[in-house]
């Protein structure tokens, strides 16, 4: 069975393991400050696209584009398990969230990421994403980098 991605709530079991798996990572490269992770609930909001990856039935990752009220769009809570890491499945989520993103009409997709995870900084490079300063609320971090991506207008 191949992988897919779709929107889904995050109030599943398997689910909330997933986001206590990407938690529990986050703990081990980061101090709690630099650590900028959105609870349940606040995926929950209608401002939320969530999707989650399943192979062969199973959830074996997720991410959230979180729209903001200046035509742009922050990924959060993008997290691919250990036991699926090498399948591809950051490049389809990455996907789906660029596809959700062009169909909202968004002109940019912003990230926050730490400098100890230099896969995902490669992958967020490869789909065009180029530093920016701090955004929103966010201050400056030594061990954050701040990504964006221009969409087509």
């Amino acid at each position: 069975m191949p992988v897919t991605i779709a929107r889904e709530p995050v109030r599943q079991k398997a689910v909330i393991a997933l986001l206590q798996q990407s938690d529990a990572y986050m703990a081990t490269l980061y101090p709690a400050e630099s650590n900028h992770l959105l609870d349940v609930a606040s995926l929950e909001k209608p401002e939320v696209s969530f999707f989650v990856a399943r192979k062969d039935g199973e959830i074996v990752g997720c991410c959230a584009l979180v729209v903001s009220g200046e035509g742009t769009a922050e990924i959060k809570r993008m997290f691919v398990s250990p036991e699926a890491r090498g399948l591809a499945i950051g490049r389809l989520l990455m996907e789906a969230l660029e596809d959700c993103a062009r169909a909202t009409g968004l002109a940019a997709i912003r990230l926050e990421t730490g400098i100890s995870q230099p896969e995902a900084i490669g992958l967020y490079r490869r789909f065009g994403f180029v530093e920016i300063p701090p955004f929103g609320s966010y201050r400056p971090d030594p061990l954050s980098l701040f990504m964006e991506k221009r969409l087509a207008d």
